[in-house]
């Protein structure tokens, strides 16, 4: 590994070094959203609700992605950057490669099923008769077509920044979502015929993303000989405990990020029994909370490398300073946002879309949606630390909870007794609880590592 990664992970005072990761990381985080964002606001446009439930309602297809890309990036990252702290840098080697052709295969997977079941997968996500075509559309473009670019790019972001180089990783994220932004308008409104917006967005969206994968071919290719990062398959060749340790942390984090899909298909599909109205509405308020949220991914996916690597390294000082510093700075973000948001609602609101009783909807769910950010931030975080440290098992016990023994169950429960604002409010009691439950197993573990750090 070169000597200016080194001091990075094991020198760089704390602050710069989190800096250093995390800026990169939560620029392109801020990109990637916007682009997301992008699509939305752009369908707005046409003043259709039904276009754009159709689009909030096979989107989270398109983000089971993250499901996969977190199998093999988050899962092969956290091994690959422990073992650099542990100097075995021929596994990493081997754990980077296997992980980008692991991606190509599962991803392909996915997208041929979601080709053979177009329909019945956006009907089963709550479209109607009056979004299921253009549903159908956004599903097949973004997934079927655009699925193993948009996985492959994902998980090879996530080996970059595990190896320590952060910039290069958000540069790519970037390139993607400048070029989705900028080609939405021109699919939507130029060269395809009107009517045709959601067809539109979701070609831009595939385009952008075989964009940046080239950017990162293009990375891997110019840095060989330099990191121990490889696309040779001469490299996939693993141990079988190799496997083991990519999957004990990569399936944990693919099993959060699914659980987390499947919660947003029942928000969704509650919400649709009200109106396609009120889930255009949701569909935007989830779309603006990914601001603050993204930040604070931003924040935790640049610390994650640099506790895994000195974790293996055993300076748990260190280690615990880099997480001290991450919490300190998500607090902070969250705090922003919820003033933020609880005073300009309507107006954000009213920059995706002009509709009245859209907005109206929209404007109270924000403001509710938005006091679950601070819980939300400080759980990722300590299911980010846990990956980190290779505890695949705690990280998917907090995971599990989080979106499938607490989340489900609240939503489904709210929604009889409460209602419509009932499915929102589930988010704040579900990530609330999580919260106090994550905080336990987070002291317990950190309790057992202070034993070990020197006094």
């Amino acid at each position: 590994m070169k000597n200016d990664k080194k001091e990075l992970f094991e020198t760089m005072p704390v602050g710069k070094a989190l800096l250093t990761m995390a800026i990169p990381t939560i620029i392109s985080q801020l990109i990637t959203m916007i682009y997301n964002l992008a699509d939305t606001f752009f369908i707005g446009m046409s003043n259709d609700p039904y276009k754009v439930a159709a689009a909030s309602v096979v989107g989270v297809l398109f983000f089971m992605l993250n499901s996969l890309a977190n199998l093999f990036g988050v899962g092969g990252g956290s091994l690959l950057s422990r073992l650099l702290g542990e100097k075995r840098e021929e596994e990493a080697r081997r754990v980077g490669a296997f992980s980008i052709y692991g991606s190509l295969v599962v991803a392909g997977i996915y997208s041929l099923i979601c080709l053979l079941f177009t329909e019945p997968l956006a009907r089963l996500l709550g479209a109607s008769d009056n979004t299921v075509g253009y549903a159908s559309s956004y599903l097949f473009w973004v997934v079927v077509v655009g699925g193993i670019p948009s996985t492959m790019g994902l998980t090879m972001s996530h080996l970059l920044r595990s190896a320590g180089y952060s910039k290069e990783s958000g540069i790519g994220l970037a390139i993607g979502g400048i070029s989705n932004i900028i080609l939405d308008p021109l699919f939507m409104f130029v060269l395809l015929p009107s009517g045709n917006e959601v067809t539109g967005a979701a070609l831009a969206t595939t385009l952008s993303n075989t964009i940046t994968l080239t950017y990162f071919l293009f990375t891997y290719y110019k840095l060989r000989g330099k990191t121990v990062l490889s696309i040779s398959p001469k490299c996939v060749h693993l141990e079988k405990k190799l496997i083991i340790g990519i999957l004990s942390i990569g399936l944990p984090s693919a099993l959060t990020a699914l659980l987390a899909n499947i919660t947003s298909i029942v928000k969704n599909n509650l919400t649709a029994g009200y109106g396609d109205i009120e889930l255009a509405a949701y569909g935007i308020v989830m779309k603006a909370d990914m601001l603050p949220l993204n930040i604070g991914m931003g924040l935790c996916q640049g610390m994650m490398p640099l506790v895994a690597y000195n974790y293996a390294a055993k300076n748990y000082p260190r280690m615990k300073r880099f997480t001290k510093v991450a919490q300190i700075a998500g607090m902070a973000t969250a705090c922003v946002f919820i003033v933020l948001f609880e005073v300009f609602a309507s107006q954000i609101i009213w920059i995706f879309i002009r509709d009245e009783a859209t907005i109206s909807y929209g404007t109270k769910f924000l403001r509710i949606a938005c006091l679950a950010t601070p819980f939300m931030i400080s759980n990722f975080q300590k299911i980010y630390c846990l990956q980190a440290m290779g505890m695949g098992k705690e990280s998917l016990i907090l995971g599990v909870c989080r979106q499938g023994l607490f989340a489900i169950p609240i939503l489904l429960l709210l929604n009889h007794f409460v209602g419509l604002y009932g499915v929102v409010t589930a988010q704040l009691l579900s990530d609330g609880i999580t919260f106090v439950f994550s905080t336990i197993i987070y002291r317990r573990v950190y309790h057992n590592l202070q034993k070990e750090m020197p006094a």
